[in-house]
C-alpha cells in the first residue's frame, strides 16, 4: 500500500512540474510570437497536468485523465512548441524584450 501511495505522489509531483513547465511555454506563446490563441489553448492543456483540476474534471464528468494520456498530451505539446510554435525564437524574442539597453 505504501509503495502505491509513494507513487502516486511521485506521479503527481512529476504531473505538477511539467504543467507548470506547459504553462511556462503558454504563456511565452501568448505574449511573444504570431498566434496569441495557441498560446492560451496550452495554457489550458496545462491546467491538465495539476492534480487538482485532473480531479475535478473526474468528479464533475466522470472522464478520469489516465497517465498515458497525459504523457501523449505532454508530447504534443513539446512536438508543437519545439516545431510548430518556434519555442526558442519566441523566448529569444522575451530575453530581448527584457534587456535594458
Amino acid at each position: 500500500m505504501e509503495s502505491s501511495v509513494a507513487s502516486s505522489k511521485v506521479s503527481d509531483i512529476l504531473s505538477m512540474i511539467f504543467g507548470i513547465i506547459a504553462l511556462a511555454i503558454g504563456l511565452v506563446n501568448t505574449f511573444w510570437g504570431n498566434y496569441p490563441f495557441y498560446g492560451l489553448f496550452i495554457v489550458l492543456l496545462s491546467f491538465l497536468f495539476v492534480p487538482y483540476v485532473s480531479n475535478l474534471v473526474k468528479a464533475t464528468t466522470g472522464f478520469r485523465i489516465r497517465g498515458y494520456m497525459k504523457v501523449l498530451l505532454g508530447l504534443f505539446i513539446l512536438w508543437s512548441a519545439l516545431g510548430v510554435g518556434e519555442l526558442f525564437d519566441k523566448i529569444r524574442l522575451m530575453m530581448d524584450s527584457f534587456r535594458l539597453g
